[in-house]
């Protein structure tokens, strides 16, 4: 039976979402606790986190109060690396597949993603960069979907669908939305592209992925409308 765990996060971070993904499909018992990234408390960043990054989780040790930390439980942050220990805390779940292949599939999975997906659309985001990246990247990713197979790798949800979730659904905002630093119009642009039948069955997961229970609980859409309104004001035209 796992011990106590406190995942740390914040609400508009998609790297704190990936890992409530993966704990409530692993139906795992947890306390979350919202940081505020602006206004971080000294604790956190002395006991739960020296870098003072979001997320973090405390394993371990005594059933405590998130606000005050044991010194006895064990501290463990980047997103990735806290994936693969809830996927090892809860072997049965499937999260991560006993097949020594299909494993190194998930890894390399997530490895594209932060190439692929990460890099790449948060840059078109920051008008950083043109979004025929954006689709670049997608392309990539989607070569590596199966076909007629739901999940990124195998026939089970795993950490590597976890690990790309919160991002599809900032791209979907994007493309709804055209909420961001690029010049006005290029999210409908970009939304466009993926329409088109070279994109399906990228488009078809990304579908599944935002229709999955998991993600419905720990995701407020309008939330994160309202803080890109905020975000992006200038626009380019």
């Amino acid at each position: 039976m796992p011990e106590q765990l406190t995942l740390y996060l914040h609400q508009l971070s998609p790297y704190s979402q990936k890992i409530e993904l993966a704990l409530v499909e692993a139906n795992a018992l947890y306390k979350a606790y919202q940081v505020d990234l602006w206004n971080k408390p000294e604790w956190f960043a002395s006991i739960v986190n020296t870098v003072g990054k979001v997320p973090a989780v405390t394993y371990g040790g005594p059933d405590v109060d998130p606000e005050d930390p044991s010194p006895l439980s064990a501290k463990i942050a980047e997103s990735n690396v806290i994936l693969e220990f809830v996927a090892d805390l809860y072997p049965d779940s499937g999260l991560l597949p006993k097949d020594p292949i299909q494993r190194a599939n998930v890894r390399f999975f997530i490895n594209a993603t932060a190439k692929h997906v990460e890099e790449l659309f948060y840059a078109f985001l920051r008008g950083q960069a043109p979004y025929e990246k954006v689709l670049e990247g997608i392309e990539f990713i989607q070569g590596l979907l199966e076909e007629g197979r739901d999940f990124a790798v195998g026939d089970h949800y795993t950490i590597a669908d976890a690990c790309i979730t919160p991002h599809l659904a900032r791209l979907k905002i994007v493309i709804e939305t055209d909420l961001g630093n690029y010049a006005v119009g290029m999210g409908y642009k970009l939304g466009e592209e993926l329409k088109r039948p070279k994109f399906a069955k990228f488009m078809k997961y990304l579908e599944r992925m935002l229709g999955r229970p998991s993600l419905k609980q720990k995701h407020d859409e309008e939330f994160v409308i309202t803080f890109f309104k905020t975000r992006f004001t200038e626009r380019v035209q």
